[in-house]
């Protein structure tokens, strides 16, 4: 797969490619990236998340693309839109999400990416609002949903089901954005 979806600034939302693999093992592998999340990968499990993401991608023509800095190529991680298919009160609404390198963060890349992922939707797709989810505790994403113009929708938040019931990830939170008028 190859191919742009979403040009920014400073950055390209496109398509995975093979050599994406071994930068995102890495990131996937580094606990303070994974901190919100049950565990860190394997190479195996990261190269298999590759492939699921690119399965989405195949089958609904959008997804969690890969984010590359323009001005080096550089493989930075991926933000983009995923159907959600567990159980939860969120089941079958479209999430958006990303995944950064540490060395990314604090330097606006998740604001711009994620932004340019909702204009993309909002112009190319019918969906009545967005969702994003995390972990109660993980203040630096919903502060980021914050940015993005999305609310809060305690109503929604929920105990997530494939996440062990001691803990502390286990509560989420979902933030909605719907659709501008």
């Amino acid at each position: 797969m190859s191919g742009a979806a979403i040009e920014t600034d400073r950055l390209i939302l496109r398509n995975w490619r093979f050599e994406d693999r071994w930068p995102f093992a890495e990131m996937n592998a580094d606990p303070e990236v994974m901190r919100y999340f049950p565990a860190t990968l394997s190479r195996a499990e990261s190269d298999a998340l590759v492939w699921r993401i690119g399965q989405h991608l195949e089958r609904h023509g959008f997804g969690l693309w890969a984010v590359e800095r323009k001005d080096d190529q550089r493989f930075l991680g991926f933000c983009g839109l995923a159907r959600i298919e567990f159980a939860c009160p969120i089941e079958g609404d479209i999430e958006i999400g990303w995944r950064l390198a540490r060395h990314c963060w604090r330097k606006g890349y998740a604001f711009e990416a994620a932004s340019a992922c909702l204009d993309w939707v909002w112009a190319h797709r019918d969906f009545p609002r967005i969702v994003s989810m995390t972990a109660e505790i993980n203040e630096p994403s919903w502060s980021l949903m914050r940015k993005l113009g999305m609310e809060h929708r305690p109503q929604l938040d929920f105990d997530h089901p494939r996440i062990a019931d001691d803990s502390p990830l286990k509560p989420h939170v979902v933030y909605v954005v719907d659709r501008p008028a």
